[in-house]
């Protein structure tokens, strides 16, 4: 009984590594809650460039919903795209949270031109019914 060898392949396939495509113009969304900032950056299309919240800039519980979390948030988002020559964005706000406010003077102080900013906060408009009132 022969030993059967099986084949090496010595072809190593090597992947390209993507190319970061410059950007020059998209749109940021700005969601701001009670307990989070979460700040995107996308192209024209709404496929995203950057992305980061407050969690991940090392805030933990009450201080991630705090204006000067959300201003470092907006700064390290804005240096992330940058990278990628974006310089010209439509904004959005959304949510009720007290770092919004914060945010968009972050993007004003990163020089980004910013075109227009629009608040899409959802507004109920009495369709289903409210909850019970909490009796304390």
């Amino acid at each position: 009984m022969a030993k059967q060898t099986k084949k090496i392949d010595k072809e190593k396939k090597i992947a390209k590594k993507k190319s970061k495509v410059l950007v020059p113009s998209g749109m940021i969304y700005i969601q701001s809650t009670f307990n989070n900032t979460l700040v995107t950056v996308t192209d024209e299309t709404g496929n995203v460039i950057a992305w980061s919240t407050s969690g991940v800039m090392g805030f933990k519980g009450a201080k991630k919903s705090t204006p000067y979390a959300s201003q470092l948030t907006v700064a390290n988002v804005m240096e992330k795209a940058k990278a990628r020559g974006f310089n010209r964005a439509r904004v959005f706000v959304s949510g009720v949270g007290s770092g919004r406010d914060s945010a968009v003077r972050a993007l004003a102080a990163a020089q980004i031109q910013i075109e227009s900013i629009k608040d899409i906060t959802p507004e109920a408009h009495n369709g289903c019914r409210q909850k019970k009132a909490r009796r304390i």
